[in-house]
């Protein structure tokens, strides 16, 4: 069949359910399971929303860090609207030498191929600049893969949701880095960047589109978390990830205004005291110290033997693989190794054998310093994208770990 033709007409990878019962329990069972470790009031809520949690989380095989593993992300683009202060892509001007509309289609063939892979995040720089974002993401849908867009919102109105929903697209993973809006504005470099991100997020609710609020902690905003939760709240979003600044692209250059150890802990408290009464699950991002955290606080036998089942820390590498702009595949945004490119290599072979993914999946073997001895290596790991910008090492410890070390 010529190529085109196969693009225009997809073979469709059969996925008839978003998940087939074995993982379906492991979804359940994750969410239960926080209920249980976290004092989690709202569980029912979020059951009842399965017709919107499922497919985001399609593929999932627990909770991690960058939410639900297993999934690819697409920097479809590093062009943006916007001039972020944190941004870990650097995103402003298109790069050259970006993935064509056809390389992309013959990318997303090659991940609805691979069977871990049930979910797709488009995200930049701003999806929404990308002229064919409509047809990648109608095209990647078509293929059985499930289309989450993670953008700053301020290009969504109602009719652009209408569309992105009538593409396929599942959920908007919205950015919201305060409540107070002149913080955001600052952040985001745009004084209306906050009412257009409302603007989007009614969009997306008006649009019945599963909602995903992202917010990234620093120093400037670390006191407005728990009011940016309140809003997630308001919203009735299903989940929130909440990022921490990682040094890296554009964000290095504010690295004095990363959490330290101190910061981190009190974040992951803020969280855990927060998730008690949130309707929506709320995940950490380069923050993998939670989970062990949690289950600390629970403090009995049968929290720690179930936690592995359920929490799986970082997973750069094992349940996340990110694709840069020119097809250069890397473990996690926040780590710029290369351990591939789709241009020189089938994604499958990349996904499978690319050393740089061994040595994450074989964390309990190849970590070093006091995350290799820790007897959490299993549910957390560190963060290996804060290690690689602090060390040079992305098997390095964590120097952002705050928990007590076995």
């Amino acid at each position: 069949m010529p190529e085109q033709e196969l693009f225009d007409n997809p073979k469709r990878i059969v996925k008839r359910f978003y998940n087939p019962p074995g993982l379906l329990f492991r979804q359940a069972f994750s969410a239960f399971y926080l209920a249980y470790v976290s004092g989690w009031r709202h569980l029912p809520f979020w059951l009842l929303r399965l017709n919107k949690t499922l497919p985001v989380a399609a593929g999932a095989v627990g909770m991690g860090c960058i939410g639900y593993p297993n999934h690819p992300v697409w920097e479809i683009t590093t062009a943006c609207n916007l001039h972020c202060r944190h941004c870990h892509a650097g995103g402003g001007r298109r790069s050259p030498d970006e993935l064509t509309t056809s390389e992309g289609k013959r990318l997303l063939l090659e991940l609805a191929g691979i069977d871990a892979f049930r979910m797709i995040v488009f995200t930049g720089g701003e999806p929404l600049v990308r002229p064919d974002i409509f047809e990648l993401a109608e095209y990647a849908s078509r293929l059985g893969l499930v289309p989450v867009i993670a953008t700053n919102a301020t290009l969504i109105d109602r009719q652009v949701a209408r569309d992105l929903r009538r593409a396929g697209v599942a959920c908007l993973a919205i950015s919201l880095d305060a409540a107070d809006p002149v913080l955001h504005n600052f952040i985001r470099n745009r004084e209306d960047a906050f009412a257009l991100a409302v603007r989007g997020i009614e969009a997306c609710r008006a649009a019945g589109m599963a909602l995903q609020i992202n917010i990234t902690a620093m120093a400037d905003n670390r006191e407005q978390i728990p009011a940016v939760y309140q809003i997630a709240d308001r919203y009735r979003a299903e989940v929130v990830l909440t990022y921490q600044l990682v040094p890296v692209g554009r964000g290095a250059e504010i690295g004095d205004r990363e959490l330290n150890r101190e910061a981190n802990r009190t974040l992951m408290e803020t969280i855990a005291r927060s998730q008690r009464r949130a309707y929506p699950v709320i995940e950490p991002v380069a923050g993998p110290q939670y989970w062990p955290y949690l289950v600390e606080k629970k403090g009995n036998g049968l929290a720690r033997k179930l936690a592995p089942l359920a929490f799986k820390g970082c997973v750069a590498g094992t349940g996340l693989c990110y694709i840069k702009p020119d097809g250069d595949v890397w473990a996690c945004p926040f780590l710029p190794v290369k351990a591939g490119n789709v241009r020189e290599q089938p994604m499958a072979a990349i996904w499978k054998s690319a050393p740089l993914f061994r040595e994450l999946r074989e964390r309990e073997k190849t970590l070093k310093g006091q995350c290799g001895s820790c007897s959490y290596n299993r549910i957390c790991g560190g963060c290996r994208g804060r290690a690689y910008a602090h060390s040079g090492d992305y098997l390095a410890e964590d120097p952002s770990c705050f928990l007590r070390k076995y």
